[in-house]
C-alpha cells in the first residue's frame, strides 16, 4: 500500500499526451511519481491483478473504495476496476477527475441491463419498489429506487414492508438467493455474472472430496447449485473475514480468484483453493473485464488523465439519491458528502 493522499499539495492536472512507454522504465516508480504529481488516489478492486493491488492506496469492493476516495482530498481518482465502479466514484466525487485505465472494462451484469430496457421493465411494474444491485450503469441507478450491495441487500429487503412487490435487477442469482433467505417474492431481471456462472458443480464436488475438511465460501452471484455446497455465502469483504477467522487451514473459494492474493496476505499460513470451472483447470473464472486493466494502462491513464469518466449532472443527482437511500437503510446511517450540492 502507498502512503495516504491526505495533505498532499494540489495536483498538476495537465495531460502529458504520452503515446508510448519506454520499455526500460520502472512502471511502479513512475506510477508512484505521477500519483504524487497528480495528487491522485489509486483504487484497486479485489479482482485486479496482484501487482495493481499492491500499488494501490486502497483495495476493496466497489462502494467501499468510492467512499474512501470521496473522503480524501485527492484531485484524481484512478479506479482499477470496471466502468460501473468508476462511475460510482464519480457520482460520489463529482469534483474529482476520475480515470479508468481501460474504458472497455465493462461488466456482464451492467451489459445485461440497458437503461432503455430497464425503464420499460419499471413501467411494466409501476407498483413495485425497485432494488438494484450496484453492478449497473449510472443511468440504471438513476432509474432505481434503492441501490444495494451484496453486503447490505438482505437487510434492505427485510425493511421493505410486507406486501410491497419488489423488482430486483440485474443479477438473477443474487435476487433468487435473497428471495430464499427472506421469503419475499421478487420479480427478477434475467442478468448474471459471467465469472460466477463458470463454476462447475461437478468439479467443485471433486475438489470437496479431495479436501474433506475444507469449508466452501461463495459469493451470492453464484448459481444456486454452487451455493448449495457453501458453508459461508457472502460479499467479497465477508468472504475475506470468514477465511481469516475460520480455524480451517484449507478453504475453497467460489468467487473471482484474484481475491486470493489478499487472503494470502491476511492469512499467510492457510491454503486457498479456487473453485474450478467446467474442465477443472481453466482460467475461465478470471474476470476478463478486470484483466483489461494493466500497470501500463494505469501509468498511461495517470500520465494523460484519460480515459475520463463523465456522468451527466441530472443522472448523477438521481443516481446519488438511490445510493443515499441504500446508505440510510444500512445501519448505521451513512450520509454522503455531495461536494457539488454543497457548493451550489
Amino acid at each position: 500500500m502507498s502512503t495516504t493522499v491526505l495533505d498532499r499539495p494540489k495536483g498538476n492536472l495537465e495531460p502529458l499526451n504520452v503515446t508510448e512507454i519506454d520499455p526500460f522504465i520502472d512502471l511502479a516508480a513512475e506510477i508512484d511519481r505521477l500519483r504524487k504529481e497528480r495528487n491522485a488516489v489509486i483504487l484497486a478492486h479485489y479482482y485486479q491483478d496482484p501487482e495493481i493491488q499492491d500499488i494501490a492506496d486502497f483495495v476493496g469492493d466497489s462502494l467501499d473504495l468510492s467512499r474512501k476516495a470521496a473522503n480524501t482530498d485527492a484531485d484524481v481518482i484512478a479506479f482499477c476496476g470496471v466502468r460501473f465502479m468508476a462511475e460510482t466514484a464519480k457520482i460520489l466525487s463529482p469534483e474529482k477527475t476520475v480515470v479508468l485505465p481501460d474504458m472497455a472494462a465493462g461488466c456482464s451484469l451492467e451489459d445485461s441491463c440497458p437503461p432503455d430496457e430497464f425503464a420499460k421493465f419499471r413501467k411494466e411494474h409501476p407498483d413495485h419498489v425497485s432494488l438494484t444491485y450496484i453492478n449497473c450503469s449510472a443511468e440504471v441507478k438513476a432509474l432505481s429506487d434503492i441501490i444495494v450491495t451484496s453486503t447490505n441487500a438482505q437487510a434492505i429487503v427485510e425493511q421493505i414492508p410486507e406486501g410491497t412487490p419488489i423488482l430486483f435487477a440485474p443479477d438473477r442469482h443474487l435476487g433468487a438467493y435473497l428471495a430464499r433467505k427472506t421469503g419475499r417474492d421478487m420479480t427478477l431481471w434475467p442478468g448474471s455474472c459471467i465469472v460466477h456462472e463458470q463454476f462447475s458443480e461437478r468439479e467443485l464436488i471433486k475438489v470437496m472430496g479431495e479436501n474433506p475438511d475444507a469449508p466452501v465460501t461463495a459469493h451470492p452471484e453464484c448459481p444456486e447449485a454452487i451455493l448449495a455446497h457453501a458453508d459461508h455465502i457472502g460479499s467479497t469483504s465477508s468472504i475475506l473475514k470468514f477465511v481469516t477467522e475460520t480455524d480451517a487451514q484449507t478453504i475453497i473459494i467460489a468467487t473471482e480468484p484474484h481475491i486470493i492474493h489478499q487472503m494470502e496476505k491476511l492469512a499467510p499460513g492457510k491454503t486457498f483453493i479456487g473453485a474450478p470451472g467446467a474442465d477443472g483447470e481453466c482460467n475461465c473464472n478470471n474476470c476478463p473485464f478486470m484483466e483489461l486493466n494493466t500497470m501500463e494502462k494505469l501509468y498511461l491513464s495517470l500520465a494523460n488523465l484519460a480515459p475520463q469518466i463523465e456522468v451527466p449532472e441530472d443522472i448523477r443527482v438521481k443516481a446519488l439519491q438511490s445510493v443515499q437511500r441504500m446508505l440510510d437503510m444500512s445501519p448505521p446511517a451513512q450520509p454522503i458528502r455531495d461536494a457539488a450540492a454543497a457548493s451550489a
